[in-house]
């Protein structure tokens, strides 16, 4: 099972002030909408995408109102078609399960090669909520400190127009 205090210790480490909320588990969406409503956050989803070949990883983060068209999405990064990756891929990489995918996955081992495609969009977002590993909790954290943790990344980060 993920540890959400690995996330809040490498977000102290960097000094990111951040909120934590706690909520039922949710598993899409949706679902974590409902709990989500009322923090003052960009809402946000992220979809853990695989190309056909299953040697390369992805992370998208887009807005949660947005549909992400993956036909459209795998011609501008110029790979093959994308499926969601599985449980047992998403545990390995990201070392989280279905529900509770987030860019705090990156902090995982197995994650150095995933890349990451964040909208363009989110940059002009006071704040983002994203779960620190566990669907069951839900952080914020200001673009900018989001862009500082995505810094210390060895992974891939691209900012596109979705």
């Amino acid at each position: 099972m993920a540890n959400p205090q690995k996330v809040y210790d490498f977000l102290d480490s960097m000094g990111v002030q951040y909120e934590k909320y706690e909520h039922p588990p949710v598993f899409t969406g949706e679902e974590a909408a409902l709990h989500w409503g009322p923090i003052p956050a960009t809402q946000v989803k992220n979809l853990f995408l695989r190309n056909k070949k299953g040697d390369r990883q992805y992370l998208v983060i887009l807005k949660i109102d947005k549909e992400a068209d993956l036909r459209k999405l795998v011609k501008i990064v110029g790979d093959d078609r994308f499926s969601f990756g599985s449980p047992e891929r998403l545990m390995s990489t990201l070392g989280v399960t279905p529900g509770s995918v987030s860019p705090f996955g990156l902090l995982h081992e197995g994650s150095k090669d995933v890349r990451v495609i964040v909208d363009a969009d989110l940059r002009s977002a006071g704040r983002l909520i994203f779960h620190p590993n566990l669907n069951t909790a839900s952080v914020t954290i200001s673009v900018a400190d989001f862009e500082r943790f995505l810094a210390t990344r060895p992974n891939t980060i691209r900012w596109l127009k979705l």
